[in-house]
């Protein structure tokens, strides 16, 4: 009984006002089960502090579904891994040592590193080219849109 998060963002992704695009993606027993792309609320002043606010929506969706799972009496074998390709986001989320270079972070935005800090989240790093989430966050070549497709688990359907 394993669910599992991905998550992604895209660093200035709207033109007009240089907000991020936050992605997320998790997938229980294999099979996804919930995911979003959404304009990030503030203007992230680097590519770490736009995956990093990705990772805290993230967070705040595990305990949704934390929830809902217990609800119908499935539990979950935790702590979730959350797959984030992005080091520096990492870092700030493990590390609060790091407060130094985030002051300017909103506080909502730490929510991730108290998750981290008490174990219900466990971020692992991934390579961008196994970042399921990816899809959601930026404009892809056809063949890499094709490859996480059939990673989510998702297929073509002949009409």
């Amino acid at each position: 009984m394993e669910l599992i998060a991905y998550s992604d963002a895209d660093w200035c992704g709207d033109k007009q006002d240089r907000k991020g695009i936050s992605g997320y993606l998790f997938k229980f027993l294999n099979a996804p089960i919930s995911w979003c792309a959404k304009k990030q609320p503030v203007v992230a002043l680097s590519t770490y502090e736009s995956e990093y606010i990705a990772g805290c929506m993230v967070a705040c969706q595990t305990v949704w579904l934390e929830n809902i799972l217990k609800e119908m009496e499935i539990e979950v074998s935790g702590p979730i891994a959350l797959f984030i390709d992005n080091k520096s986001a990492i870092s700030l989320a493990i590390n609060p040592v790091l407060h130094g270079r985030s002051k300017h972070i909103e506080a909502k935005f730490h929510f991730l590193r108290e998750k981290v800090n008490k174990g219900a989240l466990q971020i692992v790093h991934c390579s961008t080219e196994l970042q399921l989430a990816d899809i959601f966050t930026k404009p892809l070549k056809v063949e890499r849109f094709i490859k996480l497709r059939s990673l989510i688990g998702m297929k073509e359907v002949e009409t």
